[in-house]
């Protein structure tokens, strides 16, 4: 952990230093501009690093300020790099080949602050169009067949939801949306695929938000399963919260839902001890004492081994954790790292569905993915097979 925040902090520092000097540089004619500049940049970029380490110590509204602009100075930074790279690739391309006038290059040249003022208004944009995209919460309609084997029921409405990240940055508003259009769904049965709160989270916060959690109206049960930032925040604490909301929570356990399916929820790697090994599917069905007469359905924040899923036989796995990148270009890099970045997968007689999430981790914005909450409409084909 030492060396990964070590590296963090090294890359985090770099990028805002060759922001902040080409930003410097190119507002090098206006004084006045440059010192503003650089007074809010650096403010900007020491609010992450000071509001983390605070927030260890104390948790206050100075704390919470400093977190939730520190937070978005993330995505500042992101398209701030980005923007200047490009601006940096265009002057060594000039550097080689001639193509830009030669008096913006001369001292006192009006350029730099032209220049800079379309990247910054550019980043401005993309993050406005951002912030609101976050805003937005689409619902994704998901049809599926599962084998019946013993259960009797003909069909499962379930309505399914991943990584709130409910904490400083969101809030009552964004619970309050997601619990309404939950219920709109008229689930039988609703999921949480984990990281429903952050590190951030504190127990004030969450006595605020469970009175809105206890407004989901499932027949059939709410069911959750654990994700990293559960473990990060006091999993005791945010186990207990959870279940006094109404909330099952499965912790490599299994529980039979509505005499159709057995839903295992498996422990997020973040939460196990140092060389402790994660329990296998098969471990969980065993010691949770149900019979084998049911399809099986998984409950795994983090969408990875796909393989042992299929090789233990279960039907369907419910996954969160990636956010679909939730900023450009993360989505890129998820789909190096993950073999399903987001949405639906059938490999082998399993299928997948990984959740691009309900909230947003760090800055508040989305671009090149959405919001969701999931209706999964589940019907039992009595031949036995799945589609």
């Amino acid at each position: 952990m030492f060396v990964f925040l070590l590296i963090a902090l090294t890359v985090y520092g770099l990028a805002n230093f060759y922001i902040g000097r080409r930003g410097a540089q190119a507002l090098a004619s206006t004084s006045r501009a440059r010192t503003v500049f650089l007074v809010l940049f650096i403010g900007l970029a020491l609010a992450f690093p000071l509001g983390r380490s605070l927030m260890i110590v104390a948790r206050g509204r100075l704390t919470a300020v400093l977190v939730e602009a520190g937070t978005f100075h993330l995505a500042v930074m992101l398209y701030g790099l980005m923007a200047v790279l490009a601006i940096d690739l265009v002057r060594l391309a000039n550097a080689f080949v001639s193509f830009l006038p030669k008096p913006w290059f001369e001292a006192g040249a009006k350029a730099g602050p032209v220049v800079f003022t379309a990247a910054a208004s550019a980043v401005a944009l993309t993050l406005a169009y951002g912030a609101w995209n976050a805003s937005r919460l689409r619902t994704v309609e998901l049809e599926i067949r599962l084998p019946a084997k013993a259960g009797t029921v003909d069909g499962l409405t379930v309505a399914v939801a991943s990584d709130l990240h409910l904490g400083t940055l969101v809030g009552p508003k964004r619970l309050e949306k997601v619990v309404a259009r939950m219920n709109s769904l008229a689930p039988d049965v609703v999921l949480f695929a984990g990281d429903i709160v952050d590190e951030s989270v504190t127990e004030e916060i969450e006595a605020r938000l469970g009175g809105i959690m206890r407004r989901l109206r499932a027949p059939q049960g709410i069911y959750a399963a654990l994700g990293n930032h559960e473990s990060y925040s006091g999993l005791a604490r945010n186990v207990a919260c959870l279940r006094a909301c109404g909330i099952t929570v499965l912790q490599d356990e299994a529980a039979e839902v509505a005499g159709a399916v057995r839903l295992v929820g498996r422990r997020d790697p973040s939460s196990l001890a140092v060389q402790e090994e994660r329990l296998s599917i098969p471990g969980i069905l065993a010691r949770s004492g149900l019979g084998a007469d049911l399809p099986v359905v998984v409950l795994d924040h983090q969408p990875l081994r796909f393989e042992e899923v299929v090789a233990a036989g279960a039907e369907l796995q419910i996954s969160g954790h990636t956010h679909d990148g939730q900023i450009f270009p993360i989505g890129l890099i998820n789909g190096l790292i993950y073999e399903l970045n987001w949405g639906y997968l059938r490999k082998g007689g399993t299928q997948f569905y990984v959740t691009s999430g309900a909230g947003t981790w760090g800055p508040p914005v989305r671009i090149g993915s959405r919001a969701e909450v999931v209706r999964l409409r589940i019907a039992f084909d009595r031949t036995g097979e799945a589609h």
